[in-house]
């Protein structure tokens, strides 16, 4: 999600309803998987993987392409279609689960990777984002969280708070914090996308955690 794309009150981009209206219409992404997860994925052994806020499902159907066991998670039962529909015609195969990530019955510590890019999650005083993220990665698994690098005062002027959202930072700390995860990627880079919504974002912030 894209702070300064939204023209909707900001408690709506934590509802289904907002993102099934948002996926209802024309397609919204670009169609192709994320460079980023591309880049820190092709070291890792093949083994269960989950997509967070999966979209239209490019990463999805990506990592199923290379071998994942892929479950792919969205609130939005719209996204959730249009990333079956995508598996199907690249012919792979994936779990899809139409339910928000705190709202899951999806069991921790069950994952080998789990890749969050630009999840809208919030930001609480009780980490309950960053916690449900890392409680759902196996032992030696991966974390990969990646988001845009916002203009606070733009993104603010726009009417959406980005404090109120979890960013690489937030997870980053509090897995540090806890002395269970080692970092292997902290790091802003350059990003060129040429289509679809967030294509004007021109920098992305990662991170790349492993359990140790």
């Amino acid at each position: 999600m894209n702070f300064d794309e939204h023209q909707a009150p900001q408690s709506d981009v934590h509802t289904a309803e907002h993102w099934d209206e948002r996926y209802s219409g024309d397609q919204v992404w670009s169609g192709q998987p994320n460079a980023t997860l591309m880049t820190e994925v092709a070291d890792l052994p093949l083994g269960r993987a989950l997509d967070v806020g999966c979209g239209e499902g490019a990463d999805s159907v990506w990592l199923a392409g290379q071998g994942w066991d892929v479950t792919a998670l969205d609130i939005s039962s719209q996204a959730i279609a249009r990333t079956l529909a995508a598996a199907s015609a690249a012919g792979v195969t994936i779990t899809a689960v139409a339910e928000g990530l705190l709202e899951s019955d999806l069991p921790p510590g069950t994952f080998d990777l789990v890749s969050a890019q630009y999840p809208v999650l919030p930001n609480t005083r009780q980490h309950v984002a960053e916690r449900r993220l890392l409680d759902l990665v196996a032992p030696r698994g991966t974390l990969l969280f990646v988001h845009h690098e916002v203009d606070r005062e733009h993104t603010l002027a726009h009417g959406f708070n980005p404090d109120e959202f979890i960013t690489p930072s937030h997870v980053r700390d509090y897995a540090v914090a806890t002395g269970e995860w080692k970092v292997v990627t902290n790091d802003r880079r350059e990003r060129h996308v040429a289509e679809g919504a967030g294509a004007h974002h021109s920098h992305d912030l990662v991170v790349r955690l492993v359990r140790v």
